[in-house]
């Protein structure tokens, strides 16, 4: 939903943004302390609540014991700190202080700080000034401690992916020689020997490709023709490691990546307002990974932050959709990536609008000209404005809603009893998003009508990860009010 505030002024002037229901509660860490903080969510446990001019907010939270828990949010991170044992992050008493503020802002008088939320507060800005802070003289620029040593143990690490991906291609030959239709009586077992192979090579990119592969034996009809198109694409990206010497750099930096080599944030920083478009966790082995979007409003530029957390534990970065962030963005290197690095923020977060989009009909070309930087690339992020979720033969689809009239009456005609739908101008939803509630809260949001919705597309379909209500404009200008909801 939009974020709202109560007329408070951040350091800069902005607007101290107060966060909606449904922006807190996607900051759970899981679903345990999202109910477990929406039972904390109103003012009876609550007591020394209050907030302060730069985004901060604390209160007193009485538990079991006899001492409350002393909770406070910093909301320009945003960061969190309570006195509770909860390894979780954010912990439900974070999670209740900002579901009561959401429902209740009388319940927060401006006032300073209480000294122990004072004293959390203080060091917690003391140390981003130190870590944003230029180094004068160099001295504390952290770096290899030999780079020479960095650079023997690069070169040892690229000889090792090069012996696996040439393995990987002898491997790739023999399954072609053999003929793919024999490869689903090898079993799963022949696939994680090669990518246990892959691991030994350091090259963990290689690795989870063939483990993919393994999978599509069993994935029904028509998995031949899907097992090649992944050999082949295994194969350019073996090639292409073999060859990355001949490879302009940023494609030869997305090949590194690809394979699995870490990459680090480099070059200049962009300092944008930046529209937090969606949030989203993925499990990944024994870790979880979260990955947000983001639009800049004045660069045009999307973006990827990406973190992890280890096994039964949270990433710690999060921030709220439907917020804007002032702040600088580090991107990683490579052709086409989208990857980058959060850097120094300035200022609270504040509403905002949805971004630009495009028509429906235009996506497939976006997506097609990503894949000219990036050939292994599985989807691509896109804003569609004016779409509609009608129903298809087949699932769902986002239908342009100003679609020529004329096709559209003869895709009506030709369309299932059940459900039309409109051939010209609609992207398909991606089968992974057919099963989540969050379509139902993109039909219901739509209501017939059109909605602005950002997601990605692929060769799967249109994945959606949040929608606008139509009474939102472009750019957030005009806004009526209308909320972001959240689609995964």
């Amino acid at each position: 939903m939009q974020l709202s505030h109560g007329g408070e002024s951040s350091p800069t002037g902005a607007p101290v943004a107060r966060w909606s229901v449904e922006q807190v509660l996607a900051l759970a860490p899981d679903g345990a302390s999202r109910k477990a903080g929406t039972r904390l969510g109103a003012a009876g446990p609550w007591s020394g609540t209050g907030c302060d001019a730069s985004g901060a907010v604390w209160g007193l939270c009485q538990g079991s014991g006899s001492t409350p828990y002393r909770t406070v949010v910093d909301t320009t991170g945003p960061a969190y700190a309570c006195s509770c044992p909860s390894r979780k992050f954010p912990c439900k008493h974070a999670l209740g202080l900002l579901l009561l503020r959401a429902s209740d802002d009388g319940a927060f008088p401006p006032a300073e700080p209480a000294d122990w939320a004072e004293e959390w507060l203080t060091g917690r800005r003391a140390r981003a000034a130190r870590e944003s802070g230029p180094a004068a003289g160099g001295d504390s620029v952290r770096g290899p401690a030999d780079p020479a040593a960095a650079r023997k143990r690069a070169e040892r690490r690229a000889e090792r992916v090069t012996g696996g991906a040439q393995e990987l291609e002898q491997r790739l030959g023999d399954l072609l020689r053999g003929g793919l239709a024999a490869t689903d009586r090898s079993g799963y077992g022949l696939w994680e020997e090669t990518a246990a192979r892959m691991v030994d090579a350091q090259a963990p990119g290689l690795a989870a490709r063939v483990r993919e592969l393994g999978a599509i034996t069993g994935s029904g009809p028509g998995w031949p023709v899907r097992l090649l198109e992944e050999c082949g694409l295994l194969h350019l990206l073996d090639t292409a490691w073999l060859g990355r010497d001949r490879l302009p750099d940023p494609l030869a930096a997305t090949v590194r990546t690809r394979v699995g080599l870490p990459q680090s944030a480099e070059g200049p920083p962009v300092r944008d307002q930046w529209l937090v478009l969606a949030q989203y966790d993925t499990p990944d082995g024994k870790i979880v990974a979260r990955r947000i979007w983001l639009y800049g409003r004045g660069s045009g530029r999307t973006a990827l932050l990406l973190s992890f957390g280890a096994a039964g534990r949270s990433p710690a970065q999060a921030l709220p959709v439907g917020a804007t962030i002032d702040a600088e963005l580090t991107p990683y290197p490579g052709s086409g990536q989208l990857r980058a690095e959060l850097g120094e923020q300035f200022g609270a977060t504040t509403a905002a609008g949805p971004p630009p989009g495009i028509a429906a009909a235009a996506a497939p070309a976006v997506y097609g000209n990503a894949l000219r930087d990036d050939p292994w690339l599985d989807a691509w992020p896109v804003t569609l404005r004016d779409v509609i979720p009608v129903p298809s033969k087949d699932g769902w689809q986002l239908a342009d809603a100003h679609a020529d009239a004329h096709a559209n009456a003869r895709a009506d005609a030709h369309a299932e009893p059940h459900g039309g739908t409109r051939t010209g101008s609609a992207l398909p939803i991606a089968p992974a998003a057919l099963s989540r509630p969050g379509l139902w809260k993109l039909v219901a949001l739509s209501g017939g009508g059109p909605v602005t919705v950002f997601g990605e597309i692929g060769h799967r379909g249109f994945e959606p990860f949040a929608a606008w209500d139509p009474g939102e404009d472009e750019e957030g200008a005009g806004t009526t009010g209308g909320p972001v909801v959240q689609l995964v």
